[in-house]
């Protein structure tokens, strides 16, 4: 199927920039592949990427929900195998054994639910066993669990045909042994730089936009206690980098709505009792003190939190969000809405299972354009709120995640990525 957002251009691309900040490495040196896990990064995933030793190109990308421990390539199948977990402050370790077909970029999660296991470490013993260290499942009243673990060995005659979810409590019994965790970033940082000089870790891609000459500038997360840090920097390709360090922000939350006659901001009240809701507010011009405009939720017994917008040319608020709930989002919790100028009451609304993301949604004309951290671009009409294109961002075939998008010309988009990249995308 064709894309209707094909992308023409691809801005600060460079080596190994789908993994970001490299933690672990793993070559494959008989198929001549190098799999490089990266620090969890944009919404707190960790990136995987799988490339050719030779070419650098990138095969496959796998997107954990953990940090990632370990990486183990299979030895006939085209497989890799990926630990992730982490202990949660207060009782458990979790964390999944992933599984990675790099040559069709399908990933399953191999434990059961619901916690699964912190794996720390994993080593293919044949073409079907493979052995698998693990922290331990809690630490109560276990001083050592941080330093120890279990130590056991799956088998199973296809790796390629294993379910989901079906490695099991009994599969992973095994003995007590010392269970180090070592950093391996020192080592992955040197493995990447032998290869390519030229590589570049970069955070996502904050906000993005066309210069008067032409040029791209991309505003970029920037963490200060970086060892490889970058500054301002122009690019041979047109793309002009700037860095910022996310800070917090205070009880008046400002959006970042597009085209706003007025600035808005998210009002969250003192106290939270009774129906008491966050509230769009606008700030006053002098900037001492806001005046509401009406709250956030227009569903009764729903508390919205919102995502980015952009106002209408006759003054309507269209915007992103998501409904609060104790367990995390719920399916249709995230939605984008038109809101009328004089009240907020919603003109209409569109509901899906993923957030948008920060500063990713424009307008023109009579289209809506947002995306969504699961890597969706997706356009809206205008006037009803009916869904016209959904579409998964990809890049040579590999999937990227959309962190920024702006309109630049009619049939012009450009997007920010979760890797640092600006795509320069036609919208057909």
């Amino acid at each position: 199927m064709t894309s209707p957002f094909p992308v023409r251009r691809v801005l600060g691309t460079r080596p190994f920039a789908e993994a970001g900040h490299p933690v672990l490495t793993e070559s494959d040196g008989g198929r001549g592949l190098l799999a490089v896990a990266g620090e969890p990064g944009f919404a707190g995933a960790a990136t995987v990427g799988v490339y050719g030793a030779g070419d650098l190109r990138c095969r496959a990308v796998l997107r954990a929900r953990f940090p990632v421990h370990a990486l183990a390539f299979h030895p006939t199948a085209p497989l890799l195998a990926v630990g992730t977990g982490a202990y949660d402050g207060g009782y458990l370790f979790e964390g999944e054994l992933l599984l990675l077909d790099w040559e069709t970029g399908a990933t399953t999660s191999l434990i059961e639910p619901p916690f699964g296991r912190e794996v720390l470490g994993l080593t293919w013993l044949d073409e079907q066993a493979l052995r698998v260290l693990m922290a331990p499942p809690d630490d109560w009243k276990d001083r050592k669990a941080h330093v120890e673990g279990h130590l056991a060995v799956v088998r199973r005659a296809d790796w390629r045909s294993v379910a989901p979810g079906s490695v099991t409590g009994a599969d992973l019994a095994g003995p007590r042994v010392p269970a180090p965790r070592p950093d391996g970033r020192d080592e992955a940082r040197r493995v990447l730089s032998a290869l390519s000089p030229d590589r570049e870790p970069r955070r996502h891609v904050l906000a993005v936009e066309e210069l008067p000459n032409g040029a791209v500038l991309a505003t970029l997360d920037q963490d200060e206690d970086d060892p490889e840090r970058p500054g301002r920097t122009p690019l041979a390709d047109g793309l002009l980098l700037r860095y910022r360090t996310t800070g917090d922000v205070d009880r008046h939350d400002r959006l970042q709505i597009r085209y706003g006659s007025r600035d808005y901001v998210n009002e969250v009240p003192r106290k939270h009792r009774g129906p008491e809701q966050p509230r769009l507010s606008v700030r006053s011009p002098e900037g001492d003190g806001v005046q509401p405009l009406f709250p956030l939720s227009w569903e009764p017994g729903e508390i919205h939190f919102p995502g980015p917008g952009a106002e209408t040319d006759d003054g309507d608020l269209v915007h992103a969000g998501t409904v609060h709930h104790g367990h995390g989002l719920q399916p249709g919790g995230s939605f984008v809405v038109r809101r009328a100028a004089a009240d907020g009451a919603p003109r209409w609304v569109f509901r899906t299972d993923h957030v948008a993301t920060d500063l990713d949604l424009d307008l023109d004309g009579d289209t809506v354009y947002l995306a969504y951290r699961n890597g969706d671009l997706v356009t809206l009409d205008l006037h009803d709120g009916t869904l016209r294109r959904r579409h998964r961002l990809t890049v040579a075939g590999v999937p990227a995640v959309p962190t920024a998008l702006t309109l630049t010309a009619p049939g012009r988009l450009l997007v920010g990525t979760s890797d640092g990249r600006v795509l320069e995308c036609a919208v057909e």
